[in-house]
């Protein structure tokens, strides 16, 4: 059985504040349970719902030295979904009502954390061949593995993952501070290892330190070798270009099922979509005032409202949009400037925009059913989910072709009746609208093929099953380079006890010729010893070495271990007089 330990600040269904951590609660149950020991081990924060606290069992608990620090260490654990979770526990680091709070205090909250998980790893009765880290809150793990930890026998072997889930966040605090919260030496404070620019930087540490490094999309993990993507770590990724791959994320398809779930008005699948997918329409226009009209083209928004998600090219054309026959449904929080404009709009087309400034998981689902289009026009995307959760709803995508949402989403041909979704290359207004324009005229002037998009959409499959086996292989290959590694260090040690060997039997000849020749010279009545000989003879005595011994056979094959080596030198000593 092979044991991976996923190391996270969050997960569903515990805690949640982005798609880190539908990939950490979702991923592990979806491995070969034949081959693979899958376990989760994220803070045990006092915001997570009682519900899932209650249940919770303590394993143990103990105390780490922090700096100059020491700080308690609790240990829990709880199996969910046929996936063991462990919770570390410190109401000091991990109270309060959210999970992330200020940078710099996150900055020791983390630091604390990556020591907390590696010191409780041995105590919890499950030793990992890998520990797969998820973004810069884990960043330090592969480093305190390095620094300290590896150097036990209990963590000799084992082998660090960095993901990448969004290069953005980096972990990035004052150097002279982090050297006092994290205990390292100065010597890990260069610029080759966790300084950047002048300050530390805890993404970079895992980045350099893991065995290797992966991001949630092969387009994603070729971008952000480039300065414009990079985010000032460009030149490292194409260091370690030899140990970055990308692996484009999934969902769950159990929760994300338009048949069976729940939060929708009607159910529907690959060949009951066009009876039943518009009744979510009407329905959800109805809840949130809309004009009830099934006919209408309505596009969808679920999403962090920041800089990232292109949001700057929808205020610049919003009334441009809206002027047209469509309804706009936004889902989500973020920064206040595109909050307030998304009221705004809700204010001045009251009948065609519903501006929801807050984040509802069923309200989600709703929005995934109900709408004919989703926008996503991302300045960039490591992988993006909420394309894949509305090709699943047969919901279709209007997308930017950048990381991600370029690998999972094909561009309409309209000739070649392909596609499953719509894309435009260039970060600009007029280029998405157009698209936005094209998307809708093929709604209303050749709604055949759009069913047919919808339905090759539905049929996609991004399941975390084809992630899965993307993953195994990633661990196998880590598995297979440790158990050469370690193949190779026998064998030198075996070469090594054999060369060994191989002297003591060459000293052992050596002297069993010079006794032969003594016996020969008593037996013959040769003369007595010379001065040299006397003091040859001295020095077999001091060696104890038997007076007459059988020659030994001449060693010529190959020793590999320590016991051939013996095995050789056994038979090369001479027998002992009684």
């Amino acid at each position: 059985m092979k044991n991976v330990l996923f190391i996270a600040s969050e997960a569903v269904p515990f805690i949640k504040t982005g798609g880190l951590a539908d990939v950490v609660g979702s991923l592990p149950k979806y491995f070969n349970k034949d081959e693979f020991d899958v376990r989760v081990m994220i803070p045990k924060y006092t915001c997570i719902p009682w519900e899932y606290r209650e249940k919770m069992v303590y394993k143990t608990h103990f105390y780490i030295d922090l700096a100059w620090r020491t700080q308690y260490v609790g240990v829990f654990e709880m199996e969910y979904d046929g996936v063991t979770f462990y919770f570390i526990d410190n109401e000091f680091y991990f109270g309060g009502p959210k999970p992330y709070s200020w940078i710099h205090e996150d900055i020791e909250k983390f630091a604390f954390f990556s020591k907390a998980a590696l010191s409780a790893i041995p105590v919890i009765g499950f030793k990992p061949d890998i520990i797969h880290c998820n973004d810069w809150q884990t960043g330090l793990i592969p480093v305190y593995l390095h620094e300290r930890f590896a150097l036990g026998d209990f963590y000799n072997g084992v082998k660090s993952i960095m993901t990448i889930h969004n290069l953005k966040f980096q972990g990035i605090w004052d150097l002279k501070k982090v050297k006092d919260i994290t205990g390292l030496d100065d010597s890990y404070f260069t610029s080759d290892k966790l300084e950047a620019y002048k300050d530390a930087n805890y993404l970079k540490g895992g980045i350099v330190y893991a065995d290797r490094v992966t991001t949630v999309s092969e387009t994603y993990a070729e971008e952000i070798k480039t300065p414009f993507y990079g985010e000032n770590l460009d030149g490292l990724m194409n260091a370690r270009a030899n140990v970055l791959s990308g692996i484009v994320n999934g969902i769950d398809y159990e929760v994300y099922n338009p048949m069976t779930d729940k939060s929708l008005a009607a159910n529907y699948n690959q060949i009951t979509f066009r009876k039943e997918k518009w009744k979510n329409k009407v329905a959800l226009q109805k809840e949130l005032g809309l004009a009830q009209d099934k006919s209408k083209f309505m596009i969808g928004i679920v999403s962090r409202l920041t800089d990232q998600k292109g949001l700057d090219l929808i205020a610049y054309v919003m009334d441009e949009l809206c002027a047209e026959d469509v309804q706009l449904v936004v889902l989500g929080t973020g920064e206040e400037k595109y909050e307030n404009m998304f009221r705004h709009f809700d204010w001045k087309y009251n009948d065609r925009v519903s501006a929801n400034i807050y984040y509802s998981e069923e309200m989600s689902h709703k929005i995934y059913a109900a709408c004919d289009a989703f926008l996503m026009p991302s300045l960039f995307e490591p992988c993006g989910l909420s394309q894949l959760m509305s090709l699943r709803y047969g919901t279709v995508p209007i997308v930017r072709e950048t990381g991600g949402l370029k690998d999972t989403v094909e561009p309409y041909n309209e000739y070649e009746k392909t596609g499953t979704g719509f894309s435009f290359a260039n970060y600009n207004a007029h280029e998405m609208l157009a698209i936005i324009r094209y998307a809708k005229k093929t709604y209303f002037n050749d709604r055949r093929a759009w069913n047919e998009m919808v339905l090759r959409a539905m049929k996609q499959d991004f399941s975390w099953d084809a992630s899965a086996r993307e993953y195994e292989k990633l661990y196998d290959g880590l598995i297979e380079e440790e158990a050469r590694r370690k193949e190779a260090i026998r064998l030198q040690q075996a070469r090594e006890a054999a060369e060994a060997a191989l002297k003591e039997a060459e000293k052992a000849l050596e002297l069993a010729k010079r006794a032969e020749e003594k016996a020969i010279r008593k037996f013959s009545g040769i003369e007595d010893e010379t001065e040299d000989e006397r003091t040859e003879t001295a020095e077999v005595e001091a060696d104890k070495t038997p007076e007459a011994a059988p020659e030994p056979e001449e060693v010529t094959e190959v020793l590999e271990t320590p016991e051939e080596a013996k095995e050789v030198v056994t038979k090369a000593k001479p027998e002992e007089k009684e």
